[in-house]
């Protein structure tokens, strides 16, 4: 059954406003989506997007998936080329728990929650088998490179082709073609995408048609948390969906507004967009009785 959610936005200066009534739909490869706030989540597993990406590496298929959190999407709220990046993606898997009970409770979907970092780990003990080659892209000063050889450490037969740590700034045109050329020449399978939200969504939907046959997985902080740079969560604050009180308190000044300022605007956007959602059927209904 289709569910209905109006999306609400702010206009005020550069703010924009839309209201627009978004179906959970099929994508071309059978995976329903539910809508968050304008966002299309999929109603995924690690094993099924393990096999998915599998499929798409023996294929040759280009595609790229991001790991929707609560930032993201609010940053997709005011941003549009974001959240074209993130419609744009061939799957967008529910990262934050907040996104997971929307989907269960509010959609009525099978969900459950598929993070960046946990996938990480999953897809490459998966892959080894394989022979699949992976390419580390971002991350700060040496990451990438320290997380390619904590991943060889951990798994003899992991294949490497490469890796690299792109500026902060914005890359001139010959830096970004040079970037490109390194990861095709390097004959990759699946590139991992560690750049922050938004811009490694906005980059692998810009670069995605430039990398034939490759997998661009953004994954964001699971760079730091794999290479040993942050300590993630026990598991049990990961299964309490406590995950961001940890995150806060291992970096405060970095990340107090994300989870003090927006997590409660987004509960707040959540609430009244499904106020007004049902406000919506109420009319339908009333409108359809003869």
């Amino acid at each position: 059954h289709d569910s209905w959610l109006t999306r609400v936005m702010f206009v005020r200066g550069w703010d924009y406003m839309a209201i627009t009534s978004v179906r959970s739909r099929t994508k071309a490869f059978g995976m329903r989506t539910f809508d968050v706030l304008g966002v299309n989540v999929a109603e995924i597993t690690s094993q099924r997007l393990c096999a998915l990406i599998e499929k798409w590496v023996c294929e040759k298929t280009s595609a790229y998936v991001c790991f929707a959190d609560v930032h993201s999407v609010m940053i997709a709220q005011n941003n549009r080329t974001a959240l074209n990046a993130l419609n744009s993606a061939d799957v967008v898997s529910p990262d934050g728990t907040p996104l997971v009970w929307i989907g269960r409770t509010l959609r009525k979907f099978s969900v459950e929650r598929v993070s960046g970092p946990d996938f990480m780990l999953h897809f490459i003990d998966s892959s080894t088998k394989m022979g699949i080659r992976h390419y580390f892209y971002g991350g700060g000063p040496g990451v990438a490179e320290l997380l390619a050889s904590r991943f060889q450490e951990l798994y003899p037969d992991f294949q490497v082709a490469g890796w690299d740590t792109p500026p902060f700034r914005p890359l001139t045109l010959a830096e970004d073609r040079d970037a490109m050329r390194k990861i095709y020449e390097a004959r990759a399978d699946v590139v991992w995408v560690g750049l922050g939200a938004p811009k490694q969504e906005i980059w692998m939907e810009q670069h995605k048609g430039q990398l034939s046959g490759m997998t661009l997985l953004g994954v964001g902080a699971a760079f730091d948390m794999h290479a040993g740079i942050v300590s993630r969560a026990p598991v049990w604050m990961r299964q309490s969906g406590l995950e961001w009180l940890h995150r806060l308190l291992s970096e405060p000044r970095r990340l107090w507004k994300r989870y003090v300022v927006l997590a409660p605007i987004f509960i707040c956007k959540v609430v009244f967009s499904e106020i007004i959602s049902g406000k919506n059927r109420g009319h339908s209904r009333r409108g359809a009785r003869p």
